[in-house]
């Protein structure tokens, strides 16, 4: 995108009352897009985000990765001048972004009913675990506890039926940040057609249901519900493995077609296991022997030449060097801090259309560093959210 174009969110203030990833990630997406993300958080240490290890800039550097490109306003929502701020900016808000649990945002005079009597336009996202009504409303949880409550845990057993942790934290991103960015768009459309504002319950556990279509089609349909290890995608099948190598390395085989599962075979020297309907465990254990004879960069100058779906499994350091990613600039993108200090920043999935240059490193705010800005409106000046060294590393 050239600078003389805007961004597609150009003009459009944020408030952003979240803390730790569900909410910033959401509103980090947003601020991509161009918006204008204001952060409130709390005079006595900020976002809890801050506090983590390792640092970066004086801060966490998971708190940077999180929150570049935004501003930063120290209020304190339970006392009558920080809420009396926080309603002089309402005034000027598009979007309000919230991540505590129902009931609190209305017990502090910030629910969405009487800030519609500000901003009678105003799109009031609120991201919680289980949603604003239902038995489990007002239930503490994290992402291992939706993962639980959902089902999608139960489908990670081992052989001796132990679920495992997952290793991505699926429902905070793809059930609250993904859905929250998403309605939030859907509303701004709406409203710019003429339908008003309007308020977002995003529950991150009912998110989490859209992960599981197939496992929801078999059950709903035909009484199939998942099992563990039992079914396509959860070890049920030798085409959906993770086979180890000779030297204790790993490939990630996946040729579910039969068109890519022939080929692999072929590959293999074992076109005769082509059948596998009848004994899939024995013919997954054929397979596991045949590929503990190589190493696993054996196997992968192999398939190499025969694209068939089987890769290295890699770990995080060695993916991010991989030629393919460098090659689409995905850690182009960088977050500073105030010194000019950069790092390759976090990827979104905001098309690189609709972003600020990538040649721009983004800093991430300090705590209450808008606060000399407030004048009810918060005057926002691009450059101060961006780190004007060009000599960062």
């Amino acid at each position: 995108m050239s600078q003389a174009e805007p961004q597609p969110l150009a003009g459009i203030r944020v408030l952003d009352f979240s803390t730790l990833l569900p909410g910033p990630l959401c509103t980090l997406m947003l601020a991509e897009a161009g918006a204008e993300v204001i952060k409130i958080e709390r005079p006595d240490g900020g976002d809890t985000m801050r506090s983590y290890v390792p640092r970066f800039g004086g801060e966490a550097v998971n708190f940077a990765m999180l929150n570049r490109g935004k501003r930063s306003l120290a209020l304190d929502l339970c006392m009558p001048e920080g809420r009396a701020r926080a309603l002089a900016l309402v005034r000027t808000a598009d979007v309000v972004v919230e991540q505590f649990r129902p009931g609190v945002m209305e017990k502090l005079g910030l629910g969405y009913a009487q800030l519609r009597e500000l901003r009678p336009d105003l799109i009031y996202c609120s991201i919680t675990g289980y949603g604003q009504d239902g038995p489990l409303s007002r239930v503490a949880a994290h992402d291992l506890n939706f993962a639980a409550e959902t089902g999608l845990l139960a489908q990670t057993a081992d052989g001796d039926g132990h679920p495992q942790l997952p290793q991505a934290l699926i429902g905070d991103i793809a059930g609250g940040a993904y859905p929250a960015t998403i309605n939030i768009l859907l509303a701004l459309r709406r409203r710019d057609a003429g339908g008003g504002g309007c308020r977002l319950d995003i529950a991150m556990a009912d998110g989490l249901f859209t992960t599981m279509y197939w496992g929801l089609g078999n059950g709903f349909a035909a009484g199939q519900w998942p099992l563990p290890g039992g079914d396509l995608v959860t070890g049920g099948t030798p085409r959906y493995q993770i086979y180890r190598t000779r030297d204790d390395r790993f490939l990630a085989v996946a040729p579910l077609e039969d068109k890519f599962w022939k080929q692999f075979l072929d590959a293999i020297g074992a076109p005769e296991l082509f059948d596998d309907s009848r004994d899939p465990q024995g013919v997954r254990e054929r397979v596991a022997a045949i590929i503990r004879t190589r190493d696993a960069a054996g196997w992968e100058r192999l398939f190499a030449t025969v694209n068939v779906c089987v890769n290295r499994v890699r770990a995080l350091d060695e993916a991010v060097r991989h030629p393919h990613f460098a090659g689409r600039d995905l850690f182009a993108y960088r977050v500073a801090d105030e010194d000019g200090r950069s790092l390759p920043a976090l990827p979104v999935p905001v098309a690189g259309v609709f972003r600020r240059p990538a040649q721009q490193p983004v800093r991430f705010p300090k705590l209450n560093e808008a606060d000399a800005d407030m004048d009810g409106r918060l005057t926002f000046d691009t450059r101060s959210a961006t780190a004007l060294s060009a000599g960062g590393n």
